[in-house]
């Protein structure tokens, strides 16, 4: 490598082509290791001149050498390329017709906003999520510019606090179409923004669903890449979660398979915990959903983890059972009694969650509802004998000194109603 100070004269210079010729080198020597030859990039004076490269249209090799200096350099000293006035002429860049010189802008914009939530909102104002957009909606458009293009609109959605949803909502045609797409880095990288943009906004949830995304998404969850299922599997939560006529059309994409598998396969908590809140938000909905839940064979499953598991996961599943019980009808909670679904909710009495104690309450009581009404019909409650055996009753008492009011107040009702104290 010739010494800086010729590389710098060239940069100077007002001839075109020592110019490009000293920004290769610089682009070379920086290529040659970023981290420890920014500084010297830096100090050498010429970062304004590369920026003032960057809006030479006549000259697309030297924008995109000048552009490529500008994204390393942002990569290790954002500040600089920011003081320097770079992030406006790489929102217009990205309006480019060279596609090496608008895939380098692309980058240089991804690693400013992939830097902080306010250097990402500082580049949504710029308006530089439309200019990119309309490049991600293009069928001409070339793949490896989809693919830089989705990976700068994942930067522009990720972080948090999130960006307003107002801010990234233009990108919704554009994700629509990328989801389309069978390249596994493209489907990653396009779900995981709208897994970003939507996170806990129910206008967010409510436009993935009313543009008509939930048939693909459920698609995709049976997609062999983790790094597609995750955020789908974070999507179609949100989306059980706020809208319930969704459920059928999740149902109906197969998703009860791949929740089965998901809770039996050793796998991180968090994903079995998501996988049980996705099935309570089935079992809270209709009989014929609820024996969907059933057809899938996952309640024995969801018994076992209320069993076994950890404690997290115990809470989450028996949610679910719960409800299917509060739901079902006679048939279906004779089923789930068969399935011995009364010992985890009569073991949960006594664990520290006062909500999960509450749910297992509210199990049981709908099961003494369902006895009495078999009583009254000359027939044996046998659903009151079933919870005295497996110790519920022992526990239901024991919960009548509870310190949480509602809990102990619901034991009380319990315990009087269904096994009343015999006067002497």
């Amino acid at each position: 490598m010739e010494d800086i100070s010729d590389m710098v004269a060239g940069v100077l210079s007002e001839e075109p082509l020592l110019q490009l010729e000293a920004t290769t080198k610089f682009r070379k020597f920086l290529s040659s290791n970023v981290t420890s030859n920014v500084d010297e990039v830096i100090e050498s004076g010429t970062v304004p001149r590369f920026v003032e490269f960057l809006k030479k249209e006549d000259s697309p090799k030297l924008q995109y050498e000048a552009a490529w200096i500008i994204t390393n350099i942002a990569a290790v000293n954002l500040d600089v390329v920011i003081d320097h006035g770079a992030v406006p002429i790489l929102v217009q860049l990205l309006a480019s017709p060279n596609d090496d010189v608008l895939e380098q802008a692309m980058w240089a914009l991804s690693n400013v906003a992939g830097s902080s939530t306010e250097n990402r909102d500082f580049v949504l104002k710029s308006e530089a999520l439309i200019t990119l957009c309309s490049h991600l909606n293009k069928d001409t458009t070339k793949m490896s510019t989809l693919e830089v293009g989705t990976w700068t609109l994942l930067n522009f959605c990720r972080g948090m606090p999130r960006p307003l949803f107002d801010q990234v909502k233009p990108a919704l045609p554009a994700l629509k179409r990328l989801l389309q797409s069978d390249d596994e880095e493209l489907l990653s990288d396009a779900c995981s923004a709208l897994w970003y943009m939507s996170y806990g906004s129910d206008e967010g949830i409510q436009c993935v669903i009313e543009d008509g995304f939930v048939p693909r998404l459920v698609q995709l969850f049976h997609h062999t890449s983790p790094f597609v299922i995750d955020p789908v599997r974070g999507i179609i939560c949100a989306i059980l979660s706020i809208d319930k006529q969704q459920i059928q059309c999740v149902i109906d994409g197969g998703a009860l398979a791949i929740l089965a598998n998901l809770l039996t396969q050793d796998c991180d908590k968090s994903i079995k915990m998501e996988a049980c809140w996705m099935i309570t938000n089935i079992t809270v909905g209709t009989e014929e959903q609820i024996q969907s839940v059933i057809d899938a064979n996952l309640i024995p499953i969801l018994v076992n983890l209320a069993q076994t598991a950890e404690m997290n996961i115990k809470t989450k599943a028996i949610w679910a059972i719960s409800f299917a019980i509060s739901g079902g009808s006679d048939a279906q909670v004779k089923y789930l009694v068969k399935e011995n679904c009364i010992k985890p909710l009569c073991d949960l009495l006594v664990c520290p969650d006062l909500m999960a104690i509450s749910v297992c309450l509210d199990g049981l009581e709908c099961l003494l509802i369902i006895g009495e009404a078999k009583k009254k019909r000359g027939e044996v409650n046998c659903y009151a004998k079933m919870i005295k055996d497996a110790k519920g009753l022992e526990k239901i008492q024991n919960l009548k000194s509870h310190d949480h009011t509602p809990i102990k107040d619901k034991a009380v009702m319990i315990r009087e109603k269904y096994w009343p104290l015999k006067k002497r």
